[in-house]
């Protein structure tokens, strides 16, 4: 069986359809999965990035990428009121929702993307969300100082280990970015032979020719 951490935050749509398609797209396979909220914003700062809702032109094109998707793999998506927004209270409820060390199980992970991509609401809704902590009832408090520390944790160990964006899948070392990458996953996980060191090695080396 291999094991497969899933490296997420709310605020990203691809993440929600990701975690969506993940039982159909590795059906068949045995793995384990450890769900690992990370502050997308965080990742965004460490690498010097922008998220694709803070460019016009992109945000336009991300959603309309992603209601595609979302209908091709009979996913039920609707764009939240306000995109981007704060995903911090989300991400420490879906931490206090596990022991601490822990992390949270598939169904607070499901709970918590819902209600960010089903229903056309305001995430940060504070009816909404004590809706949404009354139903998961956490173990911790989520405005706790060991929580907002766990995530920062979280966000920065997921950094060390080259993490750039959500969703990433990591499984024994190697990471797989994307929605789109689903299916090189499921190949990995199947024992597809392009896997092989020499093949995986190679195929990342692409010297530089302008550097800014």
């Amino acid at each position: 069986m291999k094991h497969i951490d899933f490296y997420f935050d709310p605020i990203s749509p691809f993440a929600y359809l990701a975690f969506e398609q993940l039982p159909q797209a590795l059906e068949g396979i045995s793995y384990s999965v450890d769900y690992r909220p990370v502050l997308f914003a965080g990742l965004l700062a460490h690498w010097g990035q922008k998220g694709p809702a803070e460019i016009e032109p992109k945000r336009a094109w991300t959603f309309r990428h992603i209601h595609w998707m979302a209908q091709r793999h009979g996913i039920a998506v609707q764009t939240p009121a306000q995109h981007p927004f704060n995903p911090l209270a989300l991400l420490r409820l879906a931490l206090a929702s596990a022991p601490q060390g822990r992390t949270p199980n598939r169904y607070v992970c499901e709970q918590v993307f819902r209600h960010v991509w089903r229903g056309a609401a305001a995430p940060n809704d504070p009816q909404r969300l004590t809706a949404l902590q009354q139903q998961l009832a956490p173990l911790r408090d989520p405005a706790s100082d060991a929580v907002k520390q766990e995530l920062r944790e979280a966000t920065a160990a997921a950094v060390a280990k080259g993490v750039f964006g959500v969703p990433t899948f990591e499984v024994d070392g190697r990471m797989f970015w994307g929605f789109d990458s689903l299916d090189m996953l499921a190949a990995y996980l199947r024992g597809d032979a392009w896997f092989d060191a020499a093949h995986w090695d190679a195929a990342s080396i692409a010297p530089p020719g302008v550097k800014r």
